[in-house]
């Protein structure tokens, strides 16, 4: 009885969070990123270090974690990766100082080291493709006047939004976004650019907790040991109380 107590209250907590999540953050597109994918995390790494980190730091993360996990030379990261005198030792901070951050736009950009962890790989994925130009600047349908702009545009494209007019509860109408529609081509298609993002959330994953690689790993091979472990202790019970249940 109290086993079914626990099992439902567990059942009630999950759906709980659940409904929350869903109401924090409405519908999201599914990412389908993989961190196991080295060659996605790879080209995601290039993109975050050339467009996000003008702004963003991962301040946790250092440049040598990325020789390390991602199958990338010392040279290689330093050259395509690391600007200025960076050393690999170094952490991955932002070009923009914090001082000129505040005096530009009043508070320092967040830093992006655990987004992943806090808002979701889904998240990313919709909002980084959620962008759409108003004559007031950019707007975008996950966080509505979002405080940064769309970094990416020139690759995306520039999207504009379908609305309609909605009543609201109490009579209010009230315009509402319904879709976006391209309205001028970037420098990939939609396909590249859901790659992209998709690479680019991969390696968000991956820098919110860079031992996972590592750690998810060594699961498979601590599985196999404990299955093999049980499977010689189930024969040596069996060869020990043959003759004793006899």
């Amino acid at each position: 009885m109290i086993d079914r107590i626990v099992s439902m209250g567990a059942m009630l907590l999950l759906a709980s969070l659940s409904l929350q999540a869903a109401g924090k953050y409405g519908d999201l597109d599914h990412a389908g990123s993989n961190v196991f994918d080295q060659a996605s995390v790879q080209r995601g790494a290039t993109l975050f270090v050339n467009y996000c980190m003008s702004c963003h730091s991962a301040e946790f993360v250092r440049y040598q974690h990325l020789v390390n996990d991602l199958d990338l030379s010392e040279e290689e990261v330093l050259g395509n990766l690391a600007f200025g005198d960076q050393e690999l030792s170094d952490y991955l901070l932002a070009a923009m100082r914090d001082e000129d951050a505040e005096e530009w736009f009043g508070v320092v950009p967040p830093d992006l080291t655990l987004t992943a962890r806090s808002r979701g790989p889904d998240w990313i994925y919709t909002f980084m493709r959620s962008f759409y130009l108003t004559d007031d600047g950019w707007n975008n349908t996950v966080l509505e006047h979002p405080s940064m702009p769309h970094v990416l545009w020139e690759l995306q494209g520039i999207q504009r939004a379908v609305t309609e007019q909605r009543e609201a509860s109490g009579g209010e109408v009230r315009t509402e976004v319904v879709s976006l529609e391209l309205d001028q081509p970037g420098a990939m298609s939609p396909t590249e650019y859901d790659r992209a993002i998709r690479d680019l959330v991969a390696f968000m994953e991956y820098i919110s907790e860079p031992a996972q690689l590592t750690r998810k790993r060594l699961g498979i091979w601590v599985f196999l040991f404990l299955s093999l472990f049980t499977f010689i202790s189930w024969l040596l019970y069996q060869e020990y109380w043959k003759d004793v249940k006899k």
